[in-house]
């Protein structure tokens, strides 16, 4: 299988995340922040509490109830419990759902309910010169090179700090089995549904910016700008396609992957 999800650990995640053609796009609690889970979800503050890193006071993403359909398609429920190990601040359902796109592509279809059991405010810690994540996120492998990351536009960034996209794609060369190295890429979308769509995009390569630390990192940051509340017992959704691709990036092909994927109007 070429994403294999992990929901036993303090932040259920997906690892590794591996092209048709082999190369591994994800790296799993690298030593520069070993909170970063490959393809995870998790949110800095839920009322202050943090959800996020793994020191000091944190609050936990219990799996207490996982089912594979047989066809490769999971749903799980999650608690995520406050720092105090007891109290439940939200329960979540999850639902990834795998999608062969063909000629070297597939895809997850991944979608979030979270119901809180209070009045919530989801925070992050506001951007200066690092800050501003919270959501669904990837920390690419660090032998992922020559990484760019590209919006809709065509654009093409080391660097990305709040650009609004509906999608945004991390591409660069990968080695893949027995030495054979090529072009690959992941491409995170946000659906239309999704609170404050198009999301601002939080990410970087392996520019110097970076060194060899914090690098080939993709956030869709919905709290960029700000929290966003949720009232007690009323779901919260938020939902992504996760794109993982053979070959060189196609601006095409990524734009008719994502109007095939959202319901016409």
């Amino acid at each position: 299988m070429p994403w294999s999800p992990v929901w036993d650990a303090p932040r259920p995640y997906v690892h590794p995340v591996v092209t048709p053609a082999g190369a591994w796009l994800t790296t799993e609690a690298p030593a520069d922040h070993p909170w970063h889970h490959a393809l995870w979800f998790a949110i800095k503050f839920v009322n202050g509490e943090n959800f996020w890193e793994e020191y000091g006071d944190f609050g936990l993403l219990n799996t207490r109830d996982v089912v594979e359909d047989g066809d490769g398609a999971w749903h799980a429920t999650i608690e995520w419990v406050r720092p105090d190990g007891e109290t439940v601040a939200l329960t979540e359902t999850r639902d990834l759902t795998p999608l062969d796109l063909g000629g070297g592509a597939f895809a997850i279809d991944w979608a979030e309910e979270l119901v809180p059991a209070v009045d919530t405010t989801f925070d992050r810690t506001p951007f200066t010169t690092w800050g501003g994540y919270g959501g669904l996120t990837v920390r690419g492998a660090p032998d992922w090179r020559d990484t760019q990351l590209v919006l809709p536009d065509g654009s093409r960034h080391d660097r990305l700090l709040g650009e609004r996209a509906a999608w945004c794609a991390l591409h660069g060369h990968a080695p893949g089995p027995e030495g054979a190295d090529g072009e690959c890429g992941l491409v995170l979308v946000d659906h239309p549904a999704n609170p404050r769509f198009p999301t601002p995009w939080y990410g970087s390569n392996r520019a110097e910016t970076y060194g060899e630390g914090w690098a080939n990192f993709l956030n869709a940051a919905f709290l960029w700008e700000e929290p966003m509340t949720a009232p007690a017992g009323a779901p919260f959704r938020r939902r992504h396609l996760v794109v993982v691709y053979d070959g060189p990036f196609d601006l095409d092909r990524v734009a008719g992957t994502v109007a095939d994927w959202i319901p016409a109007p």
